[in-house]
């Protein structure tokens, strides 16, 4: 009986989670909640569900920082998830993919931050100052 036990139970089952991360154009380093996961196209396993702060870098393209969501699929809400992970035999998967578009890094021309400057302390000196559209 005992050997029949250990049989059943030596054989449930588990959740395997993994999450791939990939951009365009691919290598951007990718940080997951502050911690350095790799270069894109990367994965990673993880272990519960969340909203995360995936961010992005990449050399002449604009830091993308994103509040991401991974809800859980149907068998792993609370209570099934305890049947699922433990008692149904064999090895469920969740992969997760997400895709980001990088925008490339606009240059601004030195002379155009220096009249802006110049016109910043102008207006500084007759006590007003205007924020441009769109800043």
């Amino acid at each position: 009986m005992a050997a029949v036990l250990v049989g059943l139970l030596s054989g449930t089952g588990c959740i395997r989670r993994r999450l791939t991360i990939r951009s365009n154009p691919p290598g951007a380093r990718v940080f997951i909640d502050r911690q350095e996961i790799g270069v894109t196209p990367v994965s990673t396993a993880y272990t519960y569900y969340a909203t995360r702060t995936i961010e992005l870098t990449k050399d002449g393209y604009e830091p993308l920082t994103v509040q991401q969501t991974f809800d859980p699929p149907w068998y792993q809400y609370p209570g099934l998830d305890f049947i699922t992970e433990n008692l149904v035999p064999g090895e469920q998967r969740d992969e997760r993919a997400v895709e980001f578009q990088l925008i490339p890094q606009q240059v601004v021309p030195a002379q155009t931050i220096v009249d802006r400057a110049e016109q910043l302390r102008v207006q500084a000196g007759h006590g007003q100052f205007v924020v441009p559209p769109g800043r």
